[in-house]
């Protein structure tokens, strides 16, 4: 370890330093669709099935021993109005979803969450069991504060790798300082934060790091990809849409390899058959390493549902087919990435210097951008709900490191010195962040579309930046130095 440590570059342990100073703002919790997502890890741990009724409702226990192995209790049970918990309001109309035609609460969420998570809530359910035995009396409910923390931990964490991996990628095709701060410009004047440290019970946290996982391996494997390489590769991907189906659009970064492979065996014709041959080989290992590392997405869905294909109620609610939200999902002054996030249109802009510097790379980053983009636009939730700024573009990270790093590159170039470039970039970076924190609080106190409710005025939310926001955080800090010791 300490070898690995002393190898690391001074900006490499820099990002490690930022994120060991950041953890004290984690905020430890499990709230919203984070309950859907730790229920897949806490239903079965504690309760050794995936029936749910614990994890958003604790019915009496008469009740849940009828509804054990008995579909039709259940039904009784869950389809009284009374106890429906999972009911969804869209477009006025109210959308409930009743109980499975297996006996159990549906649960349409993602299993990828609960399988990052499970390693660090396994090992602190077996310190609470322990603590437990030594009189600790820590209630092993999965609910307790050991759970809560180790699961925000280990939310963070994954946060951090993933952008520490796409600090790794960008730093292939452009000098390490400018990798370095489009990394530390995205982590904090961006949505993230609220993943990392605010809300860490989400999947945005982990699809980064999923997708800068898959990306990281892809481009590192890309000259000369071996078969065992292709399966790895299959199985990341499978991870990658466990955390969050619509991940499954940077599969693009594969799919484009094959069409250009087979392109290449057809005008080849006979010389090409075995190219042909040993591509299709690579190309089903792939598609089988999707399959298994996609399995457990698979088989919760056929327990809860009796379909391993149900989508629960995404299939039963109006997507915007017709009328696709392009517009708004970029300049929504409640929830357009370029309004509340400004850094990203850097980013973006910065996507077509990428592809100067990688053809393949930044074609392939701005393809699943596009892609992606297009799902969110037609998709009935696209705002997020209760979100800053568009929270599904958390997914994207990766892509907005590379894109804003090769920005920075693309700057200095013009400049034609990296000081010069520095003493410009640097600072810009800075005020966005700034100014980021400064929206992350007002968001956090209920000061600017808390609930994505009614209309913003951005005069006031520009009278809070510099008035309000200084205030509360000089009273706040007033108010902590001023408290008195707790009495032990």
């Amino acid at each position: 370890m300490l070898r690995f440590w002393t190898s690391r570059s001074r900006l490499e342990k820099s990002l490690v330093i930022l994120f060991i100073l950041s953890l004290p703002f984690i905020q430890p919790s499990i709230f919203s669709d984070g309950r859907g997502y730790y229920s897949y890890l806490r239903s079965p741990l504690i309760d050794h099935d995936l029936q749910f009724a614990g994890d958003w409702h604790s019915p009496p226990i008469e009740i849940l021993r009828d509804c054990r192995g008995c579909p039709e209790a259940a039904k009784q049970y869950w389809n009284n109005p009374a106890n429906q918990l999972l009911v969804f309001q869209l477009n006025q109309h109210i959308y409930a979803n009743p109980i499975t035609k297996t006996g159990h609460l549906p649960n349409f969420y993602s299993v990828g969450p609960a399988m990052l998570w499970s390693p660090f809530v396994a090992f602190a359910h077996l310190a609470v069991l322990v603590a437990d035995r030594l009189g600790a009396q820590i209630t092993p409910d999965g609910r307790s504060w050991p759970y809560v923390i180790a699961l925000s931990g280990a939310t963070a964490l994954y946060g951090f790798l993933g952008l520490y991996l796409s600090f790794l990628l960008a730093r292939k095709y452009v000098g390490e300082l400018w990798a370095f701060w489009a990394t530390v410009g995205i982590w904090f004047a961006s949505s993230m934060p609220v993943a990392m440290y605010m809300e860490p019970s989400w999947s945005h946290a982990h699809s980064a790091f999923s997708v800068a996982l898959f990306l990281w391996y892809w481009d590192r494997s890309r000259p000369s990809r071996s078969p065992k390489q292709w399966l790895l590769l299959g199985l990341i991907a499978g991870l990658m849409v466990d955390v969050y189906l619509a991940n499954a659009v940077f599969i693009l970064a594969p799919a484009l390899e094959c069409a250009v492979a087979y392109a290449q065996a057809w005008r080849l014709r006979r010389a090409g058959a075995g190219l042909a041959w040993r591509s299709l080989q690579s190309h089903l290992l792939f598609s089988a390493g999707v399959v298994v590392g996609f399995l457990p997405m698979l088989i919760t869905r056929e327990i809860v549902f009796g379909n391993p294909l149900a989508l629960g109620m995404y299939a039963n609610v109006p997507w915007n087919w017709k009328s696709p939200v392009f517009r708004a999902v970029l300049f929504s002054a409640k929830h357009g990435i370029f309004v509340c996030t400004p850094i990203l249109l850097l980013a973006v802009l910065g996507l077509f210097a990428l592809c100067r510097l990688d053809r393949w790379l930044g074609w392939t980053c701005l393809l699943s951008a596009a892609a992606f983009y297009c799902l969110i636009a037609v998709y009935p939730w696209w705002t997020g709900v209760y979100s800053f700024g568009n929270r599904f573009f958390i997914s994207l990270t990766p892509v907005f490191i590379l894109g804003l790093a090769a920005a920075f590159s693309f700057a200095a170039r013009l400049w034609g010195d990296s000081q010069t470039a520095a003493r410009r970039l640097v600072p810009l970076t800075v005020l966005l962040i700034v100014w980021n924190f400064g929206m992350l609080y007002q968001w956090s106190h209920y000061l600017f579309f808390p609930d994505g409710v009614g209309d913003v005025s951005w005069s006031e939310v520009l009278y809070n930046q510099f008035r309000i926001v200084p205030q509360q955080i000089l009273a706040d800090a007033s108010a902590k130095i001023a408290q008195p010791p707790q009495q032990k």
